[in-house]
């Protein structure tokens, strides 16, 4: 990575702490990520997001509060350019999604590998 690569900001939004952990861990050690935060609901990523304005969201779909739905729908409408990438186990993935109201850049399923969901981030951003 070249000192001219902006390293990318990332919030992770799921309800279940270990999986916020392991992903805020697990991202924080990739040369490409500078910053990771978390969130357990949809109205808290609202208030991440209009706090640290990340690059990419990582979004949980199936929350108490707000779920991921909701939430990706208002960062959306006020931060057109953040990237939304649903991380969920919801039955069928992307397209499903998308039918259901998310406003999502890219789907990675709960049940994939840690490489595919930093592809998903990085391929969104």
């Amino acid at each position: 990575m070249t000192s001219s690569t902006k390293t990318l900001r990332v919030l992770v939004v799921d309800d279940h702490e270990l999986t916020r952990c392991t992903l805020k861990l697990a991202l924080s050690l990739q040369s490409c990520i500078g910053f990771v935060e978390v969130a357990t609901n949809g109205k808290e990523a609202i208030s991440q997001v209009q706090k640290y304005e990340p690059d990419v969201v990582v979004m949980d779909l199936h929350m108490p509060v707000m779920d991921g739905w909701t939430a990706s729908s208002a960062i959306k409408d006020q931060y057109p350019h953040i990237k939304i990438v649903a991380y969920s186990a919801a039955d069928g993935g992307k397209a499903q999604a998308i039918s259901n109201g998310a406003s999502i850049d890219a789907f990675c399923d709960k049940g994939a590998c840690t490489r595919s969901l930093l592809d998903a981030i990085k391929n969104v951003a």
